[in-house]
């Protein structure tokens, strides 16, 4: 059917109308909706996750299986000093990535394999790598998303994070009471910037990994009691006669005590702060 000029203008008018309806039913800018392409990083880590549970690796990730093979470990180690530190520094790096329990041991391993001081330094160096690929990873999957999406009670808590970020942090890595990998979880869905979160996990890593590195290269003396324990359970004849070590019992109140009290020393400058204001108000 022949449509005369005013009939083409009018419906090209009403084209234009449909199409400007449809982009309304969009979603709002700013918005950035899920896809398969931005959570492909974090859903690779948990596919490794996963494959690493049902392989049974993390099971062999004790302080009772580190003490039967310590012998062993010690003497290869010594054979290839860097190449066995280069391994070590990966597999930290992962197992942290991953958000696998057994970080602690690992950081007692490195005491005892490559002494207090180098396992102290290289502990801190792959944790802290590993939580940052961690970071990249949530940051880029769900990060962008839930900003698009947060409400004005979340965009105001994550304004007032991330103007204490610094302080946050460290309480957060010194206090030992909270789990490792929701303090890397955290800063991402929170915008803490990259750079502030590597260097407070860096420095607020640093007692505790130390404090257990130096317990890790005495972790001898220990194997060697409890050894004489069991020898003396044996030939007493007791019964049962076990020497099982936990890393837990490397764990002193002392020991969490103090990083307790590191934990709040960081806080101080939130504390004056808030007093600062609200003496300028009064």
């Amino acid at each position: 059917m022949f449509l005369g000029p005013r009939a083409l203008k009018y419906a090209m008018a009403k084209s234009r109308s449909r199409a400007a309806g449809a982009n309304d039913n969009r979603r709002p800018p700013g918005t950035i909706g899920w896809s398969l392409r931005r959570a492909l990083p974090l859903l690779a880590i948990l596919l490794l996750t996963v494959g690493v549970y049902l392989s049974g690796i993390h099971k062999y990730l004790s302080l009772q299986a580190l003490v039967d093979s310590r012998e062993s470990l010690r003497e290869w180690v010594t054979q290839h000093h860097a190449s066995a530190l280069a391994l070590f520094a990966l597999g930290y790096t992962v197992l942290v990535a991953l958000s696998i329990p057994g970080a602690l041991l690992l950081t007692i391993m490195a005491g005892f394999l490559f002494g207090a001081v180098i396992g102290g330094l290289v502990t801190v160096v792959a944790a802290t790598l590993g939580a940052t690929l961690l970071v990249l990873a949530a940051r880029t999957s769900l990060g962008e998303g839930l900003r698009g999406r947060a409400g004005p009670g979340l965009e105001k808590f994550r304004a007032g994070f991330q103007e204490d970020a610094t302080s946050y942090l460290l309480f957060l890595r010194l206090v030992p009471v909270f789990p490792f990998w929701l303090v890397n979880l955290a800063p991402a869905l929170l915008g803490v910037d990259l750079v502030t979160f590597a260097w407070t996990t860096a420095v607020g890593i640093l007692p505790g990994t130390f404090a257990y590195a130096f317990a890790g290269a005495g972790l001898d003396s220990i194997a060697v009691a409890q050894k004489a324990a069991l020898d003396a359970c044996v030939a007493a004849g007791q019964s049962p006669c076990e020497m099982r070590l936990h890393a837990s019992q490397l764990v002193t109140r002392e020991l969490i005590f103090a990083l307790v009290a590191l934990g709040l020393v960081a806080l101080i400058p939130i504390l004056v702060k808030r007093w600062r204001r609200r003496a300028g108000r009064a």
